[in-house]
């Protein structure tokens, strides 16, 4: 019997196969419905998404659920919707961690597909202490890293355990889980992009995290540097982890770096002149291998010089190169996640408005074919 991971690969790429194979001349626009719309449920404004698609075929959207401000800090709860019918209808709001006036945030979730246990990354740090002061090193408390988990497909979740200690390196101020998921690779390694700040914010970089046990422990991996930050992980075809990173070196194009020893180390990064963006995170996931077994991508960002125009990208040569790109939305957008639905589609939960980007946390579903055919 093939391990669950080789198994769910596979049946990625026999989606790829069949999309390709019965792509229609025309597909219908992409549907869309607002999961999360700030002013609603108690909160301010919601943030930070993230989807994930459970081994049951439930997709679980996660957000900050930001009480008084849009701020990065303050009063942060994580919440949750659950959809069980690929996104056309979403539960009521759970929260799944709610520390009083505290800030907890950057959901960042992997399912583990040997186990089917969902795990989620997160961050704390105190409500009271501004991110500029975090940064610096002068907040009262510290930023850390925590750990929950769910055994019942997302309905309930254990209490978040801390485990700052063995992925965090002490001169580390600022720090963040994600934004967006993590992946299992191939050997079971479960691994959780991240990124964090030093210097009094001069140093910024990007790492994973990463667990060999089933998620009973996490250690540190490798970094990348100089001037990245948020970014997202993916396996492609012959084992390699990519990196692909938001960037700070005012070339307005993401950066991307490899790791060819699951995640201990990395090459130095690279712009990818194809992907444009406003420096703002971005998603990134593999759908499984393609003809001659090179990993298909898919790619999702505000594609600008700013924050609008949220934008899908297709590559089926592990990234080299990105064949079709398609406009989402073509209004103020920023963050998003993608992830494949068990009906084949595709799904992207991301950060839309009409005047601002931070409107609604809107989620979109199509069908590959949909980005792969020509415009009319």
């Amino acid at each position: 019997m093939l391990p669950a991971t080789r198994t769910r690969t596979l049946q990625l790429g026999m989606i790829v196969c069949l999309c390709w194979a019965t792509s229609p001349s025309f597909s219908a626009e992409p549907r869309q419905t607002a999961v999360f719309v700030s002013g609603q449920d108690g909160y301010h404004t919601y943030r930070i998404p993230a989807l994930l698609t459970t081994p049951h075929g439930t997709l679980l959207a996660f957000a900050e659920g930001r009480q008084n401000s849009p701020r990065d800090t303050g009063d942060i709860d994580v919440v949750l919707k659950r959809s069980t019918d690929h996104g056309k209808t979403w539960s009521a709001m759970q929260i799944v961690w709610d520390d009083g006036a505290n800030t907890c945030g950057n959901p960042c979730p992997v399912v583990d597909r040997t186990t089917g246990v969902i795990h989620l990354l997160l961050t704390h740090n105190l409500g009271s202490d501004s991110e500029s002061d975090i940064v610096r090193g002068k907040a009262k408390g510290a930023r850390t890293v925590w750990h929950c988990t769910s055994s019942d497909d997302g309905r309930t979740w254990s209490k978040p355990v801390e485990i700052t200690a063995p992925t965090k390196k002490p001169e580390w101020t600022w720090y963040a889980t994600g934004p967006g998921i993590g992946i299992q690779t191939g050997t079971g390694r479960l691994v959780i992009p991240c990124d964090f700040k030093a210097d009094g914010g001069k140093t910024l970089g990007s790492h994973i995290i990463y667990s060999d046990d089933a998620g009973k422990t996490w250690k540190l991996g490798g970094t990348v540097q100089p001037d990245c930050n948020e970014c997202q992980v993916v396996e492609l075809s012959d084992g390699t982890l990519m990196l692909n990173i938001r960037s700070y070196r005012k070339n307005f194009q993401r950066l991307v770096a490899l790791s060819r020893d699951s995640g201990l180390t990395w090459s130095e990064p690279k712009s990818d002149e194809t992907l444009i963006e406003p420096v703002c995170q971005a998603s990134i996931i593999r759908l499984g291998t393609s003809e001659p077994k090179k990993a298909t991508l898919l790619f999702s960002n505000p594609a600008s010089k700013k924050r609008e125009r949220m934008t899908l990208h297709f590559s089926d040569d592990d990234g080299a190169t990105w064949k079709f790109a398609r406009e989402l939305w073509s209004g103020p957008a920023a963050y998003s996640c993608l992830s494949v639905l068990h009906n084949g589609e595709i799904g992207c939960l991301y950060e839309r408005g009409e005047k601002s980007p931070y409107e609604t946390i809107t989620f979109a579903t199509f069908p590959l074919s949909w980005l792969t055919q020509p415009l009319r």
